[in-house]
């Protein structure tokens, strides 16, 4: 117990020097991080050097909040329009042709096909379009997405089932954080908070926003963009949309969709060269440039529709067939539109509409006082401590102090490398580790104790006093992790926050309340060669 390597010692020594290192980022402006690292040699490897720091949240440094929640009415009608168009397009390759069209009902659509041989052949492919739903922990047997039903007179309808609307918001869900956070941190600087809250709201935290407006503006458009042909009468299988080069008009446009965002690869805000008018140039994938080619090819002569969530930005004249892969999207664009607009178009889509439930600001001064009260607090509590430990345990007190200091770095420091978000329960949580790290020292020094009253040596107290209380040690974190973990798993926003810096000084607590305490009581008997304990 008493014997450790030199090996052990500088191994024990770099893996703590190297765990304190990754927290110094954290204390150093992003600005002088980044001008050190290129003002290093070209042949020095800057990956050396720690990089990543702790992002401070909202409470701490300001910014805006806002909650969104998915517009499931939105979500309804969008997936009721992808069901039509699925069942137009199988009734398209059958060749068949249902009595009166495809009607949209309640959650669904209706078609009535009288002859039952026609029945017969599309029924199949209708049918798979009900997929079962998969349990992200059971797996299969959730129930079906859709209700096929078929009636004698022919008549079919189809219709979204309660568990499939709930499966399609959770997967919405999932959906729009991504896109909210390509949105919002396009540039990949702004470090946001984006947690999902509940079944069907997304909070969204920008530190440094002072303005929610701005998320507002970014967050409610859907980006749906979508190219469809001018249809030459209001009748028929058409929708009629406003045009912005009718003057807000309604015209009639064939709802079949020749190509969509979905397929898009980038797209960048550009000037026309005739006009010099702002305007977005655009990419298509391999997928995307063939339907686009074909739209095109079959279509040269007729108007082509651009429309972006409901609205036609423009409509030209297709003269000849576009195989290129890539376009441009014109429509009296101002510079900043058409740069917000190319944004939105490379994060993507959202599957549905996002409202705003709630907003909220917090105002830099307000988080200056929060990291003050913080600083306050966690230096309060760790003197207090130190000055406890050491009047107590003497040497040994020492000892468990720059135990408890290494075991605050290293929180920091594995903070630092998760990039975690510090917030005022972080906080509370590094406040509480320090009581639980040095609670461990305690149980150690005590049953150093009871061993020396028992008359044993002082080497065979010191050794059982680290052997007889490691199983309390674990046993008691091993309890406060499990807590940990449930907070972490079933919380969200600062609870989570909180286990998360609570299950890190668990894990640094084994290191520096064991190992670090173990190695500097062993240097500290071979130096000095006491014959009883200091305390």
């Amino acid at each position: 117990m008493l014997r450790f390597t030199r090996t052990k010692i500088v191994a024990t020594l770099a893996v703590i020097l190297i765990g304190l290192s990754l927290a110094v980022p954290s204390f150093v402006p992003a600005d002088s991080r980044k001008a050190f690292i290129q003002s290093l040699p070209s042949w020095f490897p800057s990956w050396i050097i720690p990089q990543r720091a702790i992002v401070l949240g909202l409470d701490l440094q300001g910014g805006s909040q806002i909650l969104l929640e998915i517009d499931q009415p939105d979500l309804v009608r969008s997936l009721t329009t992808g069901l039509r168009d699925d069942v137009r397009r199988i009734l398209r390759e059958a060749s068949v042709s249902p009595e009166g069209g495809i009607r949209v009902i309640n959650r669904g659509v209706e078609l009535r096909i009288p002859d039952a041989a026609a029945r017969a052949k599309v029924m199949p492919k209708l049918r798979e379009l009900a997929q079962p739903i998969n349990n992200p922990l059971a797996g299969p047997g959730g129930g079906q997405t859709l209700a096929v039903n078929e009636a004698e007179n022919g008549t079919i309808q189809l219709t979204l089932t309660d568990a499939g609307i709930n499966d399609r918001t959770r997967r919405a869900v999932s959906q729009a954080i991504e896109v909210v956070r390509k949105r919002i941190d396009f540039g990949g600087t702004k470090e946001p908070s984006i947690q999902q809250q509940g079944a069907d709201r997304i909070l969204v935290q920008v530190p440094g926003l002072q303005n929610p407006q701005e998320l507002e503006d970014q967050l409610g458009k859907t980006a749906k963009l979508e190219f469809r042909m001018l249809a030459d009468s209001p009748s028929g299988d058409v929708d009629m949309l406003p045009s912005k080069d009718e003057g807000g008009a309604k015209v009639p446009v064939e709802r079949r969709v020749m190509a969509d965002g979905s397929d898009l690869t980038d797209a960048q805000p550009a000037f026309d060269p005739q006009t010099h008018e702002p305007m977005v140039s655009f990419k298509f994938n391999l997928r995307g440039a063939q339907r686009f080619g074909q739209a095109t090819s079959e279509n040269v002569g007729r108007r082509m529709a651009i429309v972006l969530d409901g609205v036609i930005q423009s409509a030209p004249v297709i003269r000849s067939a576009i195989t290129g892969g890539s376009g441009q999207i014109t429509g009296n664009f101002t510079v900043k539109d058409a740069n917000d607009l190319s944004v939105l178009l490379r994060a993507g889509a959202l599957p549905a509409k996002l409202t705003v439930v709630e907003r909220r600001v917090v105002g830099p001064g307000l988080g200056r006082d929060s990291i003050e009260a913080g600083q306050k607090a966690t230096l309060v509590a760790a003197g207090l401590v130190i000055i406890f430990m050491f009047a107590t345990y003497g040497v040994f007190g020492f000892i468990a102090n720059i135990a408890l200091i290494v075991h605050v770095g290293l929180i920091l420091g594995l903070m630092s490398v998760l990039e975690a978000t510090m917030t005022l329960p972080g906080i509370a949580g590094i406040v509480l580790t320090i009581g639980t790290a040095v609670d461990s020292n305690v149980l150690i020094y005590e049953r150093m104790r009871e061993e020396a009253r028992s008359g044993r040596s002082l080497v065979s107290a010191l050794q059982a006093g680290f052997d007889r209380a490691f199983a309390t040690i674990i046993d008691s974190n091993s309890t406060m992790a499990i807590a940990a973990l449930l907070l972490f798993f079933m919380g969200s926003g600062p609870v989570k926050g909180f286990a998360v810096v609570f299950i890190l000084g668990i894990l640094t607590t084994v290191i520096t309340a064991v190992t670090l305490t173990r190695m500097m009581i062993a240097v500290w008997y071979n130096v000095f060669r006491p014959k009883a304990l200091p305390f």
